[in-house]
């Protein structure tokens, strides 16, 4: 008799063609400097592990990788991407204390849980009960069916919800200061011009402090050529704190000049006289 071959299975050939496909795709994905191009090797991660699902005989799997994974969910957040902007760049300052460790050691735990689970699955084969949970509804896909939409219909629906928020929420924050779109100067020009045909304010600077004054402190208020005080020049914390120069000093050298002027004007035409 002629010896047995061992002859490859289908989903062996898959499993050696999609699983170092898969692997070299993550990689890229973390070890990516641009964010779409992240997107794009994640996407080679997602086909992958479909084309592996399909392999397996989880046609349920396989379709809901390629229509809700790749389909939508990747294109969600390519999405986001281009709301947020390509050219972006992350901070590396750490802004929260521990951050670092905290998530080594979340990726360690969620590492080791993956391969206890695909050790149990590899040692002692499929989960217990999960082929009584799949006749209890005609099959796995039914199965699937049944639960997502009776018993948990109401959450997959928030799930949506929550997703489509977060996207939107990120879009938010990203553009917040975007939306506050700064006025350019020919629209200031042309409120300042309105407002002085409407109002009769001057569409001119406001005064600085200290103008027609001795000094040019903060606090010392600006006196117009009448020798009235500029109320504009005063700044309203200071009035409030109650620090600004009294006017009178600052009018004394004035008056004490017009009260000279006077009185050599009225000597002088005295003697006319």
């Amino acid at each position: 008799m002629m010896p047995l071959v061992p002859l490859v299975t289908a989903g062996e050939v898959a499993f050696w063609v999609c699983a170092p496909i898969a692997v070299l795709c993550a990689l890229g994905f973390l070890l990516s400097r641009k964010p779409v191009h992240s997107a794009i090797f994640m996407a080679g991660v997602m086909i992958s592990l479909a084309v592996l699902y399909a392999a397996q005989d989880a046609p349920f799997l396989f379709v809901i990788q390629i229509v809700v994974y790749t389909g939508a969910i990747l294109m969600l957040f390519l999405f986001v991407v281009m709301l947020i902007g390509v050219d972006s760049t992350d901070s590396v300052v750490e802004t929260i204390r521990g951050h670092r460790v905290t998530s080594a050691l979340v990726a360690v735990g969620v590492g080791v849980l993956l391969v206890l689970a695909v050790g149990q699955n590899a040692v002692y084969g499929e989960p217990a009960g999960l082929a009584a949970a799949n006749a209890e509804y005609g099959g796995n896909i039914q199965s699937i069916a049944a639960l997502l939409f009776s018993k948990y219909v109401f959450l997959f629906e928030a799930t949506a919800a929550l997703m489509i928020t977060a996207a939107v929420g990120a879009m938010l924050l990203a553009h917040g200061e975007r939306l506050k779109r700064k006025r350019n100067q020919i629209e200031t020009l042309t409120d300042r011009v309105r407002a002085y045909a409407e109002t009769g304010e001057h569409p001119g600077p406001l005064p600085n402090s200290g103008v027609f004054a001795r000094h040019n402190a903060i606090s010392t208020p600006a006196l117009l050529p009448d020798g009235s005080v500029a109320e504009k020049s005063i700044s309203k914390t200071l009035a409030m704190r109650g620090v600004i120069v009294d006017v009178n000093e600052l009018r004394a050298p004035t008056n004490a000049a017009y009260a000279v002027v006077e009185k050599r004007t009225s000597e002088i035409e005295g003697d006319d006289e």
